[in-house]
């Protein structure tokens, strides 16, 4: 389950997020449990993104949008306030794991932008959803529903007070659970196996914690070259993503 976080931003809050940008918008008008308590846009934005007339729309002009978000964010013409997302127990969705399954779960993964892109090709590969935790990530807000252009309303979200307990509760619900480490021994495909499959990666620079590792029933890395050091987490798990999801 997930704690929000309090912000003294003047974009939005945890508690009331804005996001930007045609896509972002669009996958949180059109997800059924998300409520979209306001809305800016301009006049030509206002015309083609159909708000519901739930929502009160505000008529407004490029530079008043500007100024509603952060500086250079591309809002596009649109800009919304909206209600975070219900927290989700991580026991629910494991749940509704098929026999095939993959779980990413982040460990101290905190720039919005690379969770957002996390969540892009969770999406993209059918992932089951991701898990972070809740003390060491960037809560719901523009960044990552940009990032994510839509896959925030669409993958499985759960925030979890302890990782090493939650990686416990994987286990128990027959997933293999697969840490992305650049010192391991083993490549990701010959590590691969079981049909549940939870791949763990820890921030980029100190990469996953001792007791994350620990929970681990293997370490595997990507085979890249000597040109490059390491790859950009979000790279990663792309990667990782597009491995286990043809294993």
């Amino acid at each position: 389950m997930s704690r929000r976080k309090k912000s003294h931003q003047s974009h939005g809050s945890p508690n009331r997020p804005r996001f930007w940008g045609k896509h972002a918008v669009a996958a949180a008008l059109y997800n059924p449990d998300r409520r979209v308590v306001r809305a800016w846009a301009t006049r030509e934005a206002a015309g083609f993104m159909q708000f519901p007339d739930s929502v009160p729309v505000t008529l407004a002009d490029v530079a008043d949008l500007g100024r509603l978000v952060p500086h250079d964010a591309p809002h596009q013409g649109v800009v919304i306030e909206a209600e975070p997302l219900e927290d989700m127990w991580l026991a629910d969705l494991l749940a509704e794991a098929g026999e095939r399954s993959i779980l990413l779960v982040l460990d101290q993964v905190t720039d919005p932008h690379n969770v957002g892109a996390i969540l892009r090709s969770a999406a993209a590969f059918g992932a089951l959803g991701i898990v972070t935790q809740d003390r060491h990530s960037p809560p719901e807000g523009g960044v990552i529903a940009k990032a994510a252009s839509g896959a925030l309303e669409r993958v499985p979200w759960v925030r979890v007070v302890n990782l090493a307990r939650a990686l416990e509760e994987m286990a128990e619900a027959g997933f293999w659970r697969i840490g992305l480490a650049g010192d391991a021994k083993t490549d990701l495909k010959d590590a691969l196996g079981p049909p549940r499959v939870a791949l763990v990666l820890g921030a980029e620079g100190p990469g996953m914690r001792s007791n994350t590792r620990e929970h681990c029933d293997a370490l595997a890395r990507l085979p890249i070259t000597d040109a490059v050091e390491s790859l950009n987490v979000s790279n990663a798990a792309a990667i990782s993503l597009y491995a286990a999801s043809i294993a």
